[in-house]
């Protein structure tokens, strides 16, 4: 049976994407996204939980990131989680879970007041390649 490696995420960025072009001029975006989750605990009060997560978009989406997103930008990803592992200059083993987004909806409404069309990574470019290079030596350790 095979597995399914499947994220759905809407959230704000927590900073404009950071772009860098590897060999081949191949772009890669990365920032930071926050969901938050609203509840009421037993006594009715409101409580906000927030997550960050780690975006990568690359190629055609890296481009649209860099272009129109910005601190703050209300999005939709879909993609698939991707851990990757490094030692730092110290040899210890560190981890990252990343989201490597492949369909990206821009849910802010442009200054016309119209909605940003939905972009998909599989229409730009086709799939993308789950052995391409990380992102730097490391990721932020936190997200702001």
């Amino acid at each position: 049976m095979r597995g399914v490696n499947r994220v759905m995420l809407i959230g704000n960025l927590g900073k404009d994407p950071d772009i860098q072009h590897l060999e081949g001029n191949i772009g890669v975006a990365k920032f930071s996204l926050a969901t938050t989750e609203t509840f009421k605990d037993r006594s009715g009060k409101l409580i906000s939980q927030t997550e960050w997560h780690t975006v990568v978009l690359w190629r055609g989406l890296a481009e649209l990131a860099q272009k129109y997103l910005h601190k703050g930008s209300l999005v939709y990803i879909e993609g698939r989680l991707r851990t990757r592992s490094w030692e730092d200059k110290e040899g210890n083993k560190k981890f990252a879970t990343e989201v490597v987004g492949d369909n990206l909806i821009m849910l802010d409404k442009r200054s016309d007041g119209s909605i940003h069309p939905s972009v998909s990574h599989e229409i730009i470019e086709g799939p993308g390649n789950p052995d391409t290079p990380p992102i730097g030596d490391h990721p932020e350790d936190l997200p702001f």
